[in-house]
């Protein structure tokens, strides 16, 4: 069993016996003006590693101060999106010592790397940064940070034509693989037109055991509503049922 806690947004904690896999963690209070998140951290066992993953550097996907997490630890490394800038004079203004960049493993678009005993690949987002495809203990994990068939409502029919061949092709190195969880963006300001664009791609092509809904803003009826399409009765049990920040899910291997 492990267990896969939502925090807020796209930040999720996924923990298995020996280790935590933290997903775009950020600071809730920057985002204040637009949504109220009230997500945190659970408490953590020390004694298991800590790996925070961090796609890309906007505000509600990466926070500077996740690198504090290693004053209490030594068992913690940082995947991170090169577009995260943490440049020496950056860190020295800000506090850090310059010793947290050998805890940092840089990542850019279509690459694999191996952290530990755990394969990293990266897909190449349709916005910023990279989506994470994770293989650790047998299992495989996505997360697709913002890599998602945008679709804003009113940018015309062409605009999500262009999304839509850019997110299939970013998604085709990873058509056969199975994943055993999947966080995919479900976001509710593309209009009804356009919201659940690229969880129906990936839910019709991906095989995924349980997919997360993400970047949904708080807003969880949206997830219902995608839930609900006839087009896929069959598959809807794969997508996990959202209602709230803070919610704990176990699941059977």
């Amino acid at each position: 069993m492990y267990k896969v806690y939502y925090i807020m947004h796209s930040s999720f904690l996924v923990e298995l016996d020996d280790r935590y896999l933290l997903f775009d963690y950020f600071d809730k209070s920057v985002m204040a003006e637009t949504v109220q998140f009230h997500g945190c951290l659970p408490e953590l066992d020390p004694d298991k590693y800590l790996y925070v993953f961090a796609s890309h550097s906007h505000k509600d996907h990466w926070w500077l101060e996740n690198l504090r997490l290693a004053d209490s630890r030594d068992n913690i490394k940082f995947i991170l999106s090169k577009d995260i800038r943490l440049g020496r004079n950056y860190l020295i203004r800000n506090g850090f010592d310059l010793s947290i960049k050998d805890k940092i493993q840089f990542v850019t678009s279509m690459k694999k790397y191996q952290v530990d005993d755990m394969t990293i690949e990266t897909l190449r987002s349709t916005d910023a940064g990279v989506a994470f495809v994770i293989s650790v203990k047998g299992m495989n994990i996505y997360h697709a940070g913002d890599l998602n068939w945008w679709n804003a409502e009113g940018r015309g029919e062409l605009y999500g034509e262009v999304y839509g061949r850019e997110y299939k092709r970013a998604l085709k190195s990873i058509l056969n693989k199975h994943f055993d969880i999947g966080f995919v963006p479900l976001d509710s300001r593309m209009g009804e037109d356009g919201y659940f664009l690229g969880l129906d791609y990936f839910i019709k092509n991906i095989d995924c055991d349980n997919i997360f809904p993400m970047h949904m803003w708080g807003d969880y009826k949206w997830i219902e509503r995608f839930k609900s399409r006839p087009d896929i009765a069959n598959l809807r049990e794969r997508v996990v049922d959202i209602d709230r920040e803070n919610m704990i899910f176990e699941i059977e291997d």
